[in-house]
């Protein structure tokens, strides 16, 4: 038997309900830990049901050891895409550089996984199914701490009593604005706006990346496995966050569409399959910072309090740490509040390190000038002929815990 490092004493940890807003990936994940640790923990989740497909994620570094200790390590192993080059193209669509994916990412071969985000949130989902709440098609729709618990009105018109509340509904979490206030005191805008869909494979592409750049546009064909389509990314600079469109998908159809109106390339094809895309997601880049990521009884983990971004390729693997992290603190401390404050302090500086990727080099694969194109792309003909680069030290910083009982 594999130990997973947590305790499973329940004498203090039963008496707690716990309501998690979100079943993505860190709201099963924190609900597997909690769980063990005797929680009585109930999920409520605004789709009808598990969101499957999506975009490739990263498995990485500390990450690695969370889910070892799940016990879910070799059905992410069978999960793996196992991508086999990224290519880089110019402005003409001629080859700058082929490379492996480690290469360019920082990762470690044979060690870091990329799934699809829909296998690893429906592995999560079914070591929890039968011992978790499941309360799909609903959300919170009003929370109050003002007595012993948190009272929480779901929107279906459902009133419970929780002793915590965990928001674990993402960049725009609905929990922390709530509780917290809106999101603009938090987001941390990187200067990018950005498409993604899913289109035909028309390209003959298989387990591979392929991305276009011209200065401050990007645009990349994702082949995860063999399959009939593939996802597509278009990426832009703007100085300011593209505001009128976020919520507005005619409009984040003609934004794009303005944008990459004179490109080359493969992109004229994929603007035109963005229009006729019923799976469009558009959002800009960006990260959560945050003074504190609780307050009373509510407590937020994964993109809901630290979002990294995309640049970092860190989201999910933050988030998976992040739940391991905040259950352990809750079965180590009877006082929420101490538990709480136990969180922020040994998981602080791992957030920083990984939101800090974008300041040291993070968003290389996207510059905004042709002087910051051509450094990146003599970077990327260098790597073709040196060896594989370190692992980056960012994934393996935290160093997992080992809970005790509750005290």
């Amino acid at each position: 038997m594999t130990s997973n490092g947590l305790s499973t004493d329940v004498r203090t940890a039963a008496r707690r309900k716990v309501l998690i807003s979100g079943a993505s990936i860190a709201g099963p994940a924190l609900a597997y830990w909690l769980h063990r640790s005797g929680c009585a923990v109930t999920v409520v989740e605004k789709a009808g049901a598990l969101r499957g497909g999506g975009y490739p994620i990263d498995v990485r570094g500390t990450a690695t050891e969370v889910v070892r200790r799940m016990g879910i390590l070799p059905q992410l192993r069978d999960a793996h895409i196992d991508s086999r080059r990224c290519t880089f193209l110019d402005a003409d669509g001629g080859e700058v550089a082929s490379l492996s994916p480690q290469a360019v990412a920082g990762g470690v071969d044979g060690q870091d996984l990329e799934v699809r985000r829909g296998d690893l949130a429906e592995i999560l989902y079914a070591i929890v199914r039968d011992d978790v709440e499941f309360l799909f098609d609903d959300s919170i729709d009003t929370l109050d701490q003002s007595g012993n618990g948190a009272d929480v009105t779901f929107r279906s018109g459902q009133q419970r009593t929780f002793d915590l509340v965990i928001g674990a509904d993402g960049m725009h979490s609905h929990t922390r604005e709530s509780v917290f206030g809106p999101e603009e005191q938090f987001h941390r805008y990187l200067g990018y706006g950005f498409a993604l869909f899913t289109m035909p494979n028309t390209f003959g592409l298989s387990r591979e990346v392929v991305l276009w750049n011209t200065p401050g546009r990007a645009a990349a064909l994702y082949a995860v496995g063999d399959n009939d389509e593939v996802h597509a990314f278009l990426n832009f600079h703007r100085p300011e966050p593209p505001l009128d469109a976020i919520r507005n998908p005619d409009a984040q159809r003609a934004l794009v569409a303005e944008v990459f109106a004179d490109a080359g390339w493969e992109v004229p094809g994929m603007v035109g399959a963005m229009h006729d895309a019923d799976d469009l997601f558009f959002d800009t880049a960006g990260q959560i910072r945050m003074p504190h990521w609780s307050s009373g009884r509510v407590a937020l983990v994964g993109d809901a309090a630290y979002a990294p971004s995309f640049l970092t390729g860190q989201g999910s693997s933050l988030a998976l740490a992040g739940a391991y992290v905040l259950a352990g603190s809750l079965a180590a401390h009877r006082d929420h509040t101490v538990a709480f404050a136990a969180y922020e302090r040994d998981l602080g500086g791992f957030v920083a390190m990984n939101q800090a990727l974008v300041d040291n080099g993070g968003a290389r694969l996207f510059p905004t000038t042709a002087r910051a194109l051509e450094q990146r792309n003599t970077m990327l003909r260098d790597l073709v002929t040196m060896p594989a680069p370190a692992a980056q030290p960012a994934h393996s910083a935290l160093v997992l815990p080992e809970f005790t009982r509750p005290r």
